[in-house]
């Protein structure tokens, strides 16, 4: 049983697949809004995906702009097409505050302090960056930018279906 945590952008999205249980990346990647969205159905049926997770957008209280509205569009986009077109009977939010308590435990986190804790909670021996090298990978070997924060969401994700936040 494997799960994914989608970071969307306006322009492009990044996400991250893992095994359930070890949370283990399968696979990940930062791609177009327009190539993820064909490639989802199919992704989650190969994948053999049974939970999904969107980091969803959440009111601060302060003005907003296009790009704003465009990647709410794109969240909803995404969230109809899996509904409709695989086995999957809900999406499960995401929202920043829950990665930032779940994870740090504090909500002044940032994206450094939350990528220490997950090299912190999984590298197995590079415990600078948690990447390894081509020749000895490690947990997170290939991430870059936005994966991270999809990795964040699949490690919520699992909280949040276990019951646990």
């Amino acid at each position: 049983m494997n799960i994914i945590a989608i970071d969307p952008g306006t322009h492009e999205s990044a996400y991250v697949i893992c095994d359930y249980g070890t949370l283990k990346p399968i696979d990940k990647g930062k791609i177009p809004n327009a190539e993820l969205l064909e490639q989802l159905p199919e992704m989650i049926m190969l994948n053999s995906i049974q939970y999904v997770g969107i980091e969803y957008m959440q009111s601060y209280g302060m003005g907003v702009g296009k790009e704003t509205f465009e990647t709410c569009y794109f969240i909803g986009r995404m969230t109809e097409r899996i509904l409709r077109q695989t086995a999957i009977k809900e999406i499960i939010p995401i929202y920043r505050n829950e990665e930032k308590i779940g994870t740090v435990g504090n909500m002044r986190a940032n994206d450094t302090a939350i990528r220490h804790y997950l090299i912190d909670t999984f590298a197995e021996h590079d415990f600078k960056t948690g990447k390894g090298t081509k020749s000895n990978p490690d947990w997170f070997y290939g991430f870059s930018k936005d994966m991270w924060q999809a990795y964040a969401q699949a490690y919520i994700l699992k909280l949040k279906v276990e019951g646990k936040m």
